[in-house]
């Protein structure tokens, strides 16, 4: 069982988007998020990425924490 705990570099690899620390600024300064649209419902993710999110959400899994900071940085 993997005890890592998650953090933005992991996220991006879960989602399968690149993840260094510039390609990370770059995801974020190009995806911006308008007030009152939900992370899961914007409009750049995939599926399986839109039901990663909603699912851990969902379940307050341990990525709720990075997921909610993605969100954050997206607005």
């Amino acid at each position: 069982m993997d005890t890592t705990k998650p953090n933005m570099h992991s996220l991006f690899a879960q989602l399968g988007l690149p993840n260094s620390d510039s390609q990370i600024a770059s995801f974020v300064d190009s995806h911006a998020l308008p007030q009152g649209t939900r992370l899961a419902d914007a409009g750049f993710w995939n599926d399986a990425q839109r039901h990663f999110i909603e699912e851990s959400l969902r379940e307050d899994a341990a990525w709720c924490e990075v997921i909610d900071e993605l969100d954050a940085m997206l607005r």
